[in-house]
């Protein structure tokens, strides 16, 4: 399927993640020649599917499993991609936040089932995230872009954006139950922050809503679904990826009039050496890198024995207590602290897939967020907490694979320090990400761009960071 020879293309993009090849699709569809260039053996960056090593046709997704964002991207929408082999799977509960009572606050893809199954909550989820939910179309062409501009639906935006402003500790204050705090809480905290930070309820409402709209699927047979299809879709085009192929300097990209990264600020500035202005290049030395993901991929035999009956027909589950455990948890990790109890996100595939079961045996996907570049051993305290919610559950795991924030990154050199969103969510790096700009994708190199998760929205796969910046480009291949 993937190409290895070099041509003379229109546009070079490096990296092949989903950005990346966003970026190429988004050319290609306009009649550019792309050649993309991947490091590594394939394409896909954080949507690459690895087989267990244990237990053959058994799939681990390496790093993302869950896509609320990928079905519901503004430009992987337009994508012919089911065309191309890409089927997206809904578990019957799209995500769940268990309690030590045994409860657990649950997301349906129904919004009235939600708000149903809340209830004290459910009419102040329905005004937060069924608000959000009912727009979401409108908010993701404007809150899946760069924050500094002209949104295209200014009524829509406005109406969400004021509680979007608002830090996720006070936003959870509007609910009474603790399964309603917790549970949006949980969502909110894939900012990878502080949740006493401002904007981290846009997060939660985001998400929260694209639940609602496209679910929070799987793609049938593991994450690598998505990278096959869009480069299936982008050979079809014209066009071509290249692996093994290892860009350190200009020298290793061939000639092209516009040239996309799919790389870090600093991983640019490493690159481009001197070519880089020295403004840019202290602005990049600058960027600040957020906590860690500590991974286990775990192999276990039937179901997960979940407290909460909910949980065992989730694809998706935030382990973390309530909404002030949560917290606290997260604000220590940013601090640099490891907590006993990290907040620890689990991915059942096979529930919503069930061809990923393999003779009984199951994957069971769950990282914990840990603090930048930690080194301590937390394989067992991300088993304590499903432990913790799904009593015996080590009795019933047949293997166990380990991903550390050091091992992230030396497979991945965008993960610095196991970091997996391109850059800490601080304010100001969300404002300026990476720089305070209407077109903030356009380096200060002629005819460079970068198109990463260090650059609007941020992470997630989605594809967005890569359209924008390939849309900034063909203003110039189209001059």
């Amino acid at each position: 399927m993937v190409r290895t020879r070099l041509s003379e293309p229109d546009a070079v993009v490096v990296g092949a993640g989903p950005n990346g090849l966003a970026a190429a699709l988004t050319l290609a569809r306009e009649g550019f020649k792309v050649t993309v260039l991947e490091r590594n053996d394939e394409p896909g960056g954080g949507t690459r599917t690895y087989e267990d090593p244990q237990v053959p046709g058994l799939l681990h997704d390496h790093c993302s499993a869950v896509h609320p964002l990928g079905a519901g991207s503004p430009f992987l929408r337009t994508l012919p991609l089911g065309e191309h082999g890409l089927e997206w799977c809904h578990a019957p509960i799209a995500a769940a936040h268990p309690l030590d009572d045994g409860t657990a606050g649950v997301v349906h893809r129904d919004l009235a089932a939600t708000v149903a199954g809340l209830g004290a909550d459910g009419q102040t989820w329905d005004r937060l995230v069924g608000a959000a939910a009912r727009r979401f179309d409108a908010l993701g062409d404007d809150l899946l872009g760069p924050i500094v501009g002209v949104p295209r639906h200014p009524l829509a935006t406005a109406r969400a954006g004021v509680p979007a402003l608002l830090p996720a500790t006070v936003t959870a204050r509007s609910f009474e139950t603790q399964a309603g705090a917790a549970l949006f809480g949980g969502i909110a905290a894939h900012a990878v922050t502080r949740l006493d930070r401002p904007l981290t309820t846009a997060v939660g409402l985001l998400l929260a809503a694209a639940g609602h709209v496209h679910g929070w699927p799987v793609a049938r047979g593991g994450s690598q679904a998505i990278w096959k299809a869009m480069v299936s879709l982008l050979e079809e085009l014209g066009s071509e990826v290249v692996t093994g192929h290892h860009v350190g300097s200009f020298a290793d990209i061939p000639r092209a009039r516009v040239a996309l990264f799919d790389t870090t600020p600093t991983g640019l500035a490493w690159i481009v050496g001197d070519h880089l202005p020295e403004r840019e290049r202290r602005r990049a030395g600058r960027w600040r890198y957020g906590p860690a993901a500590a991974k286990v991929d775990f192999v276990v035999r039937g179901e997960v024995p979940w407290s909460a009956p909910d949980a065992r027909r989730a694809g998706t589950l935030h382990l973390g207590g309530d909404f002030e455990e949560l917290a606290a948890a997260e604000a220590a990790t940013v601090d640099g602290v490891l907590v006993e109890r990290p907040f620890t996100l689990v991915s059942q595939p096979h529930v919503a897939d069930p061809s990923r079961e393999v003779d009984g045996l199951v994957p069971i996907w769950a990282y914990a967020h840990v603090p930048h570049g930690c080194v301590e051993d937390v394989a067992p305290l991300i088993e304590g907490q499903i432990e913790r919610f799904a009593p015996g559950f080590g009795e019933r795991v047949v293997a166990r694979h380990v991903t550390t924030p050091a091992e992230f990154e030396a497979d991945n050199p965008n993960l610095v320090g196991g970091d997996i969103t391109g850059g800490a969510s601080l304010p100001m790096q969300l404002l300026a990400r990476p720089r305070l700009s209407p077109d903030p994708y356009r380096t200060q190199i002629p005819g460079v761009w970068l198109c990463s998760s260090s650059t609007p929205p941020g992470g997630g796969v989605h594809g967005m960071a890569g359209y924008h910046a390939a849309r900034s480009a063909l203003k110039v291949l189209t001059a």
